[in-house]
């Protein structure tokens, strides 16, 4: 099997070496762009797995660059921020960003995010392969999820969000099993990106007719079987 294809787009020469050499360490096939605009034209071109993508990027801002990416494809994005305001990882999380990294950051913690970004991608499915319910329907095997028999466009995160949450329907699932499940044991982040990937579904999903909120705990699918 190829080696996973991964996108760094950072115009910090340092940084952006840094970055390269390590994936290169952990045998991914790894591209660079050095702003915005060649880093949206090397995403079509190259068709990457993974973006490691910088949000402040001269000719193009990084979230202009996922916004566009976004409407077109549907690669794992982890953002590079110099910002510490939530504000802003919240911005690029409803953009379409999968995981944020605020610099400075260890190349530890981004590694193991990016390999279980990658694996968690190419694992295929862990639980059944359809799941149906009165509202929602997942094939897990062909990636793909309706929500009254509408189609429903899901980012990679938001459709193993989904599936983790709609194979333990009705369980109150915590944001820190969420995580465990979703984003893995060595998820460095904090539980904020639970909340505002939940939101996401919710939008595409029908508001919280299917997830509900357990006040003190986190989140239930609470669709029926038919």
């Amino acid at each position: 099997m190829s080696a996973p294809k991964i996108l760094v787009v950072e115009d910090e020469a340092s940084i952006s070496n840094l970055v390269v050499s390590y994936l290169r360490k952990e045998g991914y096939e790894v591209f660079t762009a050095a702003d915005g605009p060649a880093g949206l034209k090397a995403a079509r071109s190259v068709k990457p797995d993974l973006i490691v993508l910088d949000i402040m990027l001269p000719g193009m801002d990084g979230l202009e660059v996922l916004a566009q990416i976004r409407r077109e494809a549907n690669p794992y994005v982890i953002l590079l921020t110099a910002r510490s305001e939530e504000v802003d990882k919240i911005v690029g999380l409803s953009v379409g960003a999968d995981d944020y990294v605020t610099k400075p950051f260890s190349m530890r913690e981004l590694t193991a995010r990016v390999k279980a970004a990658l694996r968690r991608l190419h694992s295929g499915p862990q639980t059944g392969s359809l799941l149906a319910f009165r509202h929602v329907r997942i094939d897990a095997a062909a990636h793909l999820a309706w929500f009254d028999d509408q189609p429903v466009e899901l980012t990679a995160m938001e459709f193993d969000l989904l599936r983790v949450l709609a194979d333990h329907a009705g369980m109150a699932l915590s944001r820190e099993q969420l995580l465990e499940k979703v984003w893995g044991t060595n998820y460095y982040g904090e539980s904020r990106v639970v909340d505002v990937h939940i939101g996401h579904l919710r939008q595409k999903l029908g508001g919280e007719t299917v997830i509900a909120t357990v006040r003190g705990v986190g989140y239930r699918f609470d669709d029926e079987r038919p």
